[in-house]
């Protein structure tokens, strides 16, 4: 994930709103106790989320992949008063742990969390979304991508992560694994498709931010 030398990526987070307390505890612990703690989206990615979402005032959002919860909670800043954030995850060793950080960062009313697989949960929403956070298996993007989109308004977007992951979309074809190749497919799939303007952003594993026209 380390595209950005890493001296210019340290200057661009001395010079950018310092990480809070509560984000900085997820951080740590998910590095302490959770598998795969890169996943996490972080301090830099944390910003631009909350950045994008400050922007954006979304009434809704709709989070896939919660994690560990740090990318909600930077999401859910933005959020109109009255508004709320919907996140699903499959992990449910990670409900408990998850629901404690809502809490502590006083989301609770706000932020609404949903164990299962979100291929099942999603059609179950009768909601429309100004923000899509696709954060989930990378196999699934393109599934999740045509099951969200007539439930974002227009001028609405649809976020994605781990769109360049790790530099593997520049490999060969052949030589792709399996998630590569989906992250591939997506990538080609959004920047063809005539109904959303798009821009694929090289921050951390990359971030693809489509707007629905």
């Amino acid at each position: 994930m380390n595209f950005i030398d890493e001296k210019i990526e340290s200057y661009s987070l001395l010079h950018s709103k310092p990480e809070s307390p509560l984000l900085k505890k997820i951080n740590r612990e998910t590095h302490a106790k959770v598998m795969m703690p890169r996943m996490l989206s972080g301090h830099l990615q944390g910003n631009v989320l909350s950045m994008l979402s400050k922007m954006i005032q979304p009434k809704n959002i709709l989070e896939i992949g919660t994690y560990t919860g740090y990318s909600a909670i930077c999401l859910a800043e933005g959020l109109q008063k009255g508004g709320a954030l919907h996140t699903i995850d499959i992990n449910e060793e990670l409900e408990k742990m998850v629901k404690g950080f809502f809490k502590e960062a006083g989301m609770l009313d706000r932020i609404h969390f949903y164990n299962g697989n979100a291929l099942n949960i999603i059609p179950t929403f009768d909601i429309t979304f100004d923000i899509i956070f696709i954060d989930a298996d990378k196999k699934n993007y393109a599934a999740y991508y045509d099951m969200v989109f007539d439930k974002v308004k227009s001028g609405g977007y649809i976020i994605a992560d781990n769109v360049l992951w790790s530099g593997k979309i520049l490999d060969a074809p052949e030589k792709m694994d399996s998630d590569t190749k989906a992250i591939d497919l997506f990538n080609k799939k959004v920047n063809e498709d005539d109904r959303v303007e798009n821009i694929l952003l090289p921050v951390r594993d990359g971030l693809m931010i489509a707007r629905k026209k």
